[in-house]
């Protein structure tokens, strides 16, 4: 079947990237995007989420800690996102134009960057509060992946980051490919792996198992892991940056996600040797 014939296309639900506006000012759109709303949506559910769960008894940390937490996460995750797009994904183009570092609204922010925003936040907040680092980081770790959800949706709204041209049955033709031709809708694969089934299998282990008590850092170390292992399949249908492109075989997203494993293997044997030693 030809990669162009339309018995291999669904139609796109071509859906308006501004939920509010835009409005010209500055030489640039300006508005309100649903990807905005995505990071605002996934950062509300988890507050909202570990905030009830924290009015348990035994849970690793008060509900006045989840308030002050979530600022220091919106930092994390918009300074930690941005920088690691800059230095990961195009840092030529931004040591030629250093000011477009601030331009957020004209896109590009990475996970890997934004997880390491967080995962440092996190450990100075730890510190400051004297919390168990590892039990707060699993309670982390398990609202995450609606964070991810919402923000691989808005990526499919936008109209960005298509999968590999294809003729499977649900291919789609993004109106921003100038090639036309109809691709994987990956956006919606990992929306999929990174959010619905991670998020399933995460509160599995933390509401029906004992790991949580027993073994604090391993669900955050399965969710490295999880996040890895789907990021690294995804890619292989996803279309590469295009002033990237491959190495050896290999994207940048995949070539990021391989330390992911080093760190989940880490947390994973913290968290059983603590389950050993009873502490």
């Amino acid at each position: 079947m030809s990669l162009l014939s339309p018995l291999a296309v669904i139609a796109y639900p071509d859906i308006n990237p501004f939920a509010l506006g835009p409005i010209e000012m500055f030489g640039t759109e300006l508005g309100i995007r649903w990807y905005s709303l995505a990071y605002i949506a996934g950062l509300l559910f988890g507050w909202w989420y570990i905030r009830r769960i924290t009015t348990k008894p035994g849970a690793p940390m008060a509900p006045s800690h989840v308030d002050d937490f979530l600022t220091w996460a919106i930092i994390g995750v918009i300074a930690g996102g941005r920088l690691g797009y800059v230095l990961f994904y195009n840092l030529p183009a931004y040591v030629e134009n250093p000011i477009a570092i601030f331009r957020l609204w004209d896109g590009g922010m990475s996970f890997h960057g934004g997880a390491l925003g967080v995962v440092l936040a996190l450990i100075l907040f730890c510190r400051k509060h004297k919390l168990d680092l590892m039990r707060v980081g699993d309670l982390i770790a398990i609202v995450t992946p609606v964070g991810l959800f919402t923000g691989r949706l808005a990526n499919f709204i936008n109209g960005e980051l298509w999968g590999r041209p294809t003729d499977v049955p649900w291919a789609m033709v993004f109106p921003s490919d100038p090639l036309g031709l109809p691709r994987h809708p990956s956006q919606l694969y990992e929306a999929f792996g990174e959010g619905i089934v991670l998020f399933l299998l995460l509160q599995l282990l933390y509401h029906k198992t004992p790991l949580a008590k027993r073994a604090p850092g391993f669900i955050a170390g399965t969710f490295f892991a999880g996040y890895g292992l789907v990021r690294i399949l995804v890619e292989f249908v996803r279309e590469p940056d295009a002033h990237l492109g491959l190495m050896a075989g290999i994207s940048r997203g995949q070539m990021l996600s391989v330390p992911m494993f080093l760190l989940a293997a880490w947390l994973m044997y913290m968290g059983i040797k603590r389950a050993r030693s009873g502490n």
